[in-house]
C-alpha cells in the first residue's frame, strides 16, 4: 500500500511536460494544385484568399490567391537581398518574416503594398498570431511573442516534448487555441500549448506527398493553414505541386 501511495504521489506531481503525447496519422480529404516554383515559407487562408510567403534570395514574394480557383490576386516581389520566411494576417496588415535580415515586414492587407518594417532579434523562421500578438520562431525551441503596440518581444516560451526542448520549429499556425508547428527537415507537425510550450500532440505526415510526385527540386514539408470558413486544415511543402486538406487520425499508444 505504501508503494501504491508513492506511485500516486509521483503521478500527481509529474509535470505536464512528461505526460504522454497524443500521436496522429492523417487522412487526405481534398487537394488543390499550386505553382510548383513556390518555395513555401508561410501559409494562411482568410476571407476566401490564400496568402503565401515564398523564400530564397532573388525569388522571395508575398502572394495572394483566390482560394476557390487558385487565381493569383496580388503579388509583391521582395528585394533580392531578402530571404522571406513565415507570414500572418492580422487586422488590416500582413506581416512577413525575413530569415537573416532581422526584419519584420509589414504590408497593407488591401493591396499588399509595403507599409513599414521593424527589427527583430536573430533569425526569423515561422510566424502566426493569437489575435493580439505576433508569435514567431527563430530556428530554436522557443516561441517569441511580440506586442503590436510596442513591436517588441514581450515574452518567450520554450517548447518541450516529454520534458525535452523541441528545436527547428518552423512554419506556424494558430488553430483553436493551440499552435501547430512544422519541425524543419521532418514529416512531422507538433501541436503546442502556447501558454506552457508543452507539446500536446504529434502528427506524422510521412508519405503525404507520393514518391512519384517528388521531382527534382521538391523540398521539405512546410506550410500549415486553417480555413476559418469550415475549420479544415491544409498543408503543403516547399515546391510541392499540391495543397492537401487533411484530417487527423488518432494512433493507438502501443505502450499502453
Amino acid at each position: 500500500m505504501a508503494a501504491l501511495r508513492t506511485l500516486v504521489c509521483l503521478f500527481v506531481l509529474l509535470p505536464m511536460s512528461v505526460l504522454a503525447v497524443q500521436q496522429y496519422g492523417f487522412r487526405v480529404t481534398d487537394r488543390k494544385p499550386q505553382p510548383w516554383e513556390n518555395f513555401v515559407q508561410g501559409l494562411q487562408i482568410l476571407d476566401g484568399y490564400l496568402y503565401v510567403s515564398t523564400g530564397n534570395y532573388g525569388k522571395s514574394h508575398l502572394l495572394r490567391y483566390r482560394f476557390a480557383d487558385g487565381e493569383l490576386d496580388a503579388t509583391h516581389k521582395l528585394n533580392p537581398r531578402i530571404f522571406a520566411e513565415g507570414l500572418t494576417v492580422l487586422n488590416d496588415k500582413v506581416y512577413q518574416l525575413t530569415w537573416k535580415n532581422r526584419m519584420m515586414l509589414v504590408y497593407s492587407r488591401e493591396d499588399l503594398q509595403a507599409d513599414r518594417w521593424f527589427p527583430i532579434p536573430g533569425d526569423g523562421w515561422g510566424l502566426t498570431d493569437n489575435g493580439k500578438e505576433l508569435i514567431y520562431t527563430d530556428g530554436g525551441a522557443q516561441l517569441h511573442f511580440i506586442s503590436l503596440e510596442t513591436e517588441q518581444t514581450v515574452r518567450s516560451v520554450t517548447v518541450t516534448e516529454n520534458g525535452q526542448p523541441v528545436v527547428k520549429l518552423n512554419e506556424l499556425e494558430w488553430v483553436d487555441g493551440n499552435i501547430w508547428a512544422n519541425i524543419w527537415q521532418t514529416d512531422r507537425i507538433v501541436i503546442i500549448d502556447p501558454a506552457t510550450g508543452v507539446v500536446r500532440a504529434s502528427v506524422n505526415l510521412q508519405g503525404l506527398l507520393p514518391a512519384d510526385e517528388r521531382r527534382s527540386g521538391v523540398d521539405v514539408l512546410n506550410g500549415i493553414a486553417r480555413d476559418p470558413a469550415d475549420g479544415s486544415i491544409w498543408v503543403t511543402g516547399k515546391r510541392w505541386p499540391w495543397l492537401y486538406q487533411i484530417e487527423l487520425v488518432p494512433v493507438a499508444n502501443t505502450a499502453e
